[in-house]
């Protein structure tokens, strides 16, 4: 077994090449240590990726918008069909399970909830905590789905989609503290 010839992201990550081709990490962003991204992957400004995730983009991208944060312990991974897109501004909970799918502005996924290849969560929309969603389902904006299989439950109330409009800056705000903590370590 080589040596493995990564760098380090800011605030601490390991980024790994897959066929040369390096992660792409904005200066403003924070990936924590543990957490490991390899191949071809962008994370935008101010976004987060916290401790022990993995995004593995090998056969097709991923792209971590502007502001969002993928919270500890999450997989984000590909299909050769589907990339993975995470726009501006989506929270995704703790150890979620993410796969060829479209994460649209200010949209959520709940703690241990899984989305799999072809999925889009709109903007607004939210996935429950546990929940998995089977491939090629759209969860339409204002909507929330649980369940497994996960399914329409209701409508989000004005101040879920409040809340899901608030929660991403305020983990950029958490971001900023820990990159500042890692730094001064």
């Amino acid at each position: 077994m080589g040596q493995v010839n990564g760098r380090t992201a800011p605030g601490g990550g390991l980024l790994l090449p897959y066929k040369d081709i390096w992660p792409r990490i904005d200066d403003s962003a924070f990936i924590a240590p543990g957490a490991v991204l390899i191949g071809d992957i962008v994370v935008g400004p101010r976004a987060s990726i916290w401790y022990n995730c993995v995004l593995r983009a090998d056969v097709n991208r991923i792209v971590v918008g502007e502001g969002s944060n993928i919270q500890d312990g999450t997989v984000v991974h590909v299909d050769s069909d589907f990339p993975t897109l995470i726009a501006r501004f989506v929270l995704i909970g703790h150890m979620a399970m993410i796969h060829g799918t479209t994460m649209e502005e200010g949209s959520f996924l709940g703690l241990k909830a899984c989305v799999m290849d072809g999925c889009v969560v709109e903007s607004g929309a939210m996935v429950a905590a546990g929940a998995v969603v089977p491939p090629n389902r759209r969860i339409a904006k204002g909507q929330l789905w649980a369940g497994v299989p996960a399914k329409h439950i209701r409508d989000l109330k004005p101040e879920e989609i409040f809340d899901l409009k608030d929660a991403p800056r305020r983990y950029e705000s958490y971001a900023k503290l820990h990159k500042d903590f890692v730094y001064k370590s």
